[in-house]
C-alpha cells in the first residue's frame, strides 16, 4: 500500500473476523526501538475515556477487542504485534489508531524498514505498508482501522507527531493530567490498603474454578462473509495536527512509569509514578517471598494439582501436559487468551478437550486436544499435537490434522514441543490445498514459551483472583518439573560433536550442512534464553538482528555458519529492556571458552576519571574477575584489567596517550560446557548460566539509561 491508501478487509479475505496488524523496523546499532499504541476513537473522533488507550501499561481490552501481543525477532530487527477481534469492537467505536512512540530523545528517522503489516486468522499476509520519510518525530502513527457500514476497512496513514506518545494521546482525547492524579491516588490507596501477593484477591472476582459452562457443542462451519468490492478515493479524516512544545523534549514520564532506581522503585529521589489510572480491580500477583511452611522437616513434600511422579513414559508425559496446559487455558481467561490471540482466534467463551476422536480415512485420527472459542454464536476451533521429552513433531502426523481440519472447516492446527520455531524455518514441512477456498493455519508454541507466559502473568502482570494465581503456579511448577517432558529446547543436535571435533582438527569446511544445523540450534538457544530472562525480570528481553546482516533469515544463517567454519565462535545480541546497551555473547569453540559482555558509553559531561571511579563504585559487588576495558576513539585499544586488579586503582583505565574515551567493555568469561545437550556438562546449561550469571552480577549494577526530563510545554502531571 501507499500512504493515504484504503482497502477493504472483507476484498482480501474470507478470515478477517479476527486480525493481526505487525508494526516492524530495524535498527543499524541494534539497540532501537519503539513502543506500540492503540487508541479506539467514536464519532467524534476522540476516545470515549482513558479505558480506550492500550499501550504498554495497558495490554489488554477487557473484551478481548485488542491485544497486545509483544514484540518478537523479525529479518534484521523486530516486531510489534497487535491481535484485534473486529467482532468484538464496541458499536460506538468508528476508528481504531494504530501507532507507536519512542522517547529518551529517539526519534524514527534513525530506524530502518518501517512498515505496517496485517495477517488474517489463518495467519496470512493480506497488506503491507512501507514507510521510508518517518522523519525527525518521536511518535507516529502507522495506520487505521475503521468502518464504513458493516465493512471493516485499513488506511495507511504515516503521520508523525513531534510530542512523542503524551503528545499524540492528549489530542486524541486521553486525559494526561487526570492519569497521574488519579494514579498518585491509587498508589497511597494502596499502601494504606497493605495489600500484597495473592492476599490481594478481590472479594467479587471471576467464579470458582470448574464452574459449569454450556458445552460448545460442534456445529456446523458459518457462511463466509460476502465479497465487497474496494470503495475509491475516500478522503483522510481530519486528524489533530502535531503540537510542537517550546523546547522539543519527549514527555515520555506523562504516561509511562519512570525507571526503577536503586532502592524503592524511585527515580532521581522522586516516588515513582504509576503511567495510567487503576480503573480495573487490582490484579493479584504471587508474593515475592514464600510463606514459611508448616512442615515439620524438608522430606515432606506439598500436595500438587499435578503430579508428575507417575509419569513413566512419553505417552503419558503428552497426555498429561496436553491435559493440564488446556484445563488451565480454559479456567484462566487472561492466561487462555494470552496464547490464543496469537493465533487469531477471537475473544470468547473457551473449552477444551482431550482424547478427540475424528474420522480419517479407514482409521480415525486422535489428536492430543481440541480448543474451541464461541463468541457471538461462530465457533473457532483449533486441533492440538503436543510433543514432549525432545520428541520431534512428525509431518505426517501433523499434515493428517491439516487435512482434518480443512475438511472440517477449523481454523488452525496448533504444535507444542521442546523445539523453538525459528523466522523462515518451519518445524514440519505440510501442503496445502490451494483449491481450498477455506484455510487453516499452522502455529507452534514451545514449551519455553508457555512458561514465559504464565512467569509473566503470575510474577509481573496479575491476573483476576487468586485462584487463577495458585493455577497457574500449579502449572509452572509442573513444567519445570524435571519429569514433566517439558524442559523447552534441550538438545543441540546431532550435528554438534562433529562440528566441534572438525573446528578441533580444522577440518570443517565452509558449506557444510551441519554448520548450518549448529547455527539454527544455536539461535533457538538465545531465543530460548531470552524467554527465560524476560519472564524473570518482567521485561522485555530480545534477540537482536542486526540490519548489515541481512533480512533473509536463511541468507543470515548461512553467513552465521561460514563464520563458524572460519572462526569457530558463534555470536549472538540480546537485548534487555531498560540495560545501558546489548549483551553479547560469545561461544569459542576453539578454546572452550564462553564470554559474555556489554558496552557502556561514556557520559556526556564530566571528567574521565570520575567516570572510571563511579563505574568501579557502581560494581562493587561485581564479580572480581570481571574484566573492564576502556573503550577509546581510532582503531587502538585502550587500558583493561580486571576489577580486582582496578578498585584500588580505579586511574589504571585512563589512557596514557589522552585519547577521548568513548566508553567502557565489561566481560566475563567461563568454560562452556563440551556435551550437546542440559545436563550438568551440557553446553546448553552453560550458556544459560552464562547470561544469568552476568546480568545478576553486572547489568543490574549498572546505570540505567537516563530518562529525559519533560520540558515547560510537556503536560501537567509528567512530573521527573
Amino acid at each position: 500500500m501507499v500512504k493515504g491508501a484504503n482497502v477493504g478487509l472483507a476484498t482480501l479475505s474470507d478470515n478477517v473476523d479476527a486480525v493481526i496488524v505487525s508494526l516492524g523496523w530495524a535498527s543499524p546499532t541494534g539497540d532501537g526501538d519503539a513502543d506500540v499504541s492503540v487508541l479506539l476513537l467514536d464519532g467524534s473522533g476522540k476516545v470515549r475515556s482513558d479505558a480506550d488507550f492500550y499501550f504498554y501499561n495497558h495490554p489488554v481490552a477487557a473484551d478481548g477487542s485488542v491485544h497486545l501481543l509483544g514484540k518478537q525477532p523479525a529479518g534484521e530487527g523486530s516486531e510489534d504485534r497487535i491481535g484485534f477481534d473486529l467482532t468484538a469492537v464496541p458499536v460506538g467505536i468508528e476508528r481504531v489508531v494504530i501507532a507507536a512512540s519512542r522517547y529518551e530523545g529517539a526519534r524514527f528517522g534513525e530506524l530502518e524498514d518501517l512498515r505496517v503489516t496485517l495477517a488474517d486468522g489463518s495467519g496470512e499476509e493480506l497488506l503491507r505498508f512501507p514507510i521510508d520519510d518517518a522523519g525527525s518525530v518521536s511518535a507516529f502513527i502507522f495506520g487505521e482501522l475503521y468502518r464504513r457500514g458493516e465493512e471493516w476497512k485499513f488506511r495507511a496513514v504515516g503521520q508523525g507527531y513531534d510530542t512523542g506518545l503524551a503528545g499524540l494521546a492528549t489530542d486524541f482525547g486521553v486525559d494526561i493530567d487526570d492519569a497521574a492524579d488519579a494514579a498518585d491516588s491509587a498508589d497511597a490507596a494502596d499502601a494504606a490498603d497493605g495489600v500484597d501477593g495473592v492476599e490481594a484477591a478481590d472479594a467479587g472476582g471471576e467464579g470458582a474454578v470448574g464452574a459449569g459452562v454450556e458445552s460448545a457443542v460442534e456445529a456446523g462451519s458459518p457462511s463466509p462473509a460476502p465479497l465487497v468490492p474496494p470503495e475509491g478515493g475516500e478522503p483522510l479524516p481530519a486528524v489533530p495536527a502535531p503540537r510542537r512544545p517550546e523546547a522539543q523534549g519527549e514527555p515520555r514520564d506523562a504516561v509511562r512509569d519512570e525507571p526503577r532506581g536503586e532502592a524503592g522503585g524511585e527515580a532521581g529521589g522522586q516516588p515513582r509514578r504509576a503511567a495510567r489510572p487503576r480503573t480495573a480491580r487490582r490484579k493479584v500477583t504471587l508474593p515475592k517471598t514464600a510463606r514459611a511452611s508448616l512442615a515439620e522437616n524438608e522430606s515432606w513434600r506439598p500436595a500438587r494439582l499435578f503430579p508428575v511422579s507417575a509419569l513413566k513414559s512419553d505417552r503419558d508425559r503428552e497426555t498429561r501436559a496436553t491435559s493440564v496446559l488446556l484445563s488451565v487455558m480454559a479456567q484462566v481467561p487472561e492466561f487462555g487468551r494470552r496464547l490464543t490471540a496469537g493465533f487469531g482466534a477471537p475473544a470468547g467463551r473457551m473449552e477444551t478437550f482431550t482424547e478427540v476422536s475424528l474420522p480419517h480415512g479407514d482409521t480415525p485420527r486422535r489428536p492430543d486436544g481440541v480448543l474451541r472459542v464461541e463468541r457471538a454464536g461462530k465457533l473457532w476451533t483449533a486441533l492440538v499435537e503436543t510433543k514432549t521429552n525432545g520428541n520431534a513433531l512428525r509431518t505426517e502426523q501433523v499434515q493428517a490434522y491439516m487435512d482434518i481440519a480443512a475438511r472440517r472447516g477449523y481454523e488452525a492446527v496448533v504444535t507444542l514441543s521442546n523445539d523453538v520455531a525459528l523466522e523462515g524455518s518451519p518445524l514440519v514441512e505440510v501442503k496445502t490445498d490451494g483449491r481450498r477456498k477455506h484455510k487453516v493455519a499452522l502455529w507452534h508454541l514451545s514449551w519455553a514459551e508457555v512458561a514465559h507466559q504464565a512467569q509473566m502473568l503470575i510474577r509481573h502482570e496479575g491476573v483476576g483472583n487468586s485462584a487463577h494465581a495458585w493455577l497457574l503456579q500449579e502449572l509452572l511448577h509442573y513444567l519445570q518439573h524435571e519429569n514433566s517432558g517439558c524442559h523447552g529446547f534441550q538438545n543441540m543436535g546431532a550435528a554438534w560433536v562433529p562440528v566441534r571435533k572438525g573446528i578441533d582438527d580444522e577440518t570443517l569446511c565452509q558449506g557444510d550442512p551441519r554448520a548450518l544445523e549448529v547455527v539454527e540450534s544455536w539461535e533457538r538457544l538465545i531465543r530460548q534464553v531470552c524467554l527465560g530472562l524476560g519472564g524473570e525480570l518482567g521485561q522485555k528481553v530480545l534477540p537482536v538482528r542486526r540490519a548489515r546482516r541481512g533480512a533473509d533469515p536463511g541468507e543470515r544463517r548461512a553467513r552465521m555458519a561460514d563464520e563458524l567454519c572460519r572462526d569457530g565462535r558463534l555470536h549472538a545480541e540480546v537485548l534487555i529492556e531498560g540495560a545501558p546497551g546489548v549483551l553479547t555473547v560469545a561461544a569459542d569453540l576453539r578454546t572452550g571458552k564462553l564470554r559474555t559482555s556489554i558496552e557502556v558509553p561514556a557520559p556526556e559531561q564530566g571528567y574521565p576519571l570520575n567516570w572510571v571511579k563511579r563505574l568501579v563504585r557502581r560494581l562493587a559487588e561485581a564479580p572480581a574477575d570481571l574484566h573492564v576495558e576502556t573503550l577509546v576513539e581510532g582503531d587502538g585499544g585502550g587500558p583493561r584489567g580486571t576489577l580486582e586488579r582496578l578498585r584500588p586503582e580505579p586511574a589504571d583505565l585512563l589512557p596514557k596517550n589522552g585519547a577521548r574515551i568513548t566508553g567502557f567493555r565489561l566481560s566475563l568469561f567461563k568454560g562452556m560446557g563440551s556435551t550437546r545437550g542440559n545436563a550438568e556438562t551440557g553446553f546448553i546449561r552453560s550458556v544459560d548460566d552464562a547470561v544469568h550469571r552476568f546480568h545478576d552480577g553486572v547489568v543490574v549494577h549498572l546505570d540505567r539509561p537516563a530518562a529525559r526530563r519533560p520540558t515547560a510545554a510537556a503536560p501537567a502531571g509528567a512530573a521527573g
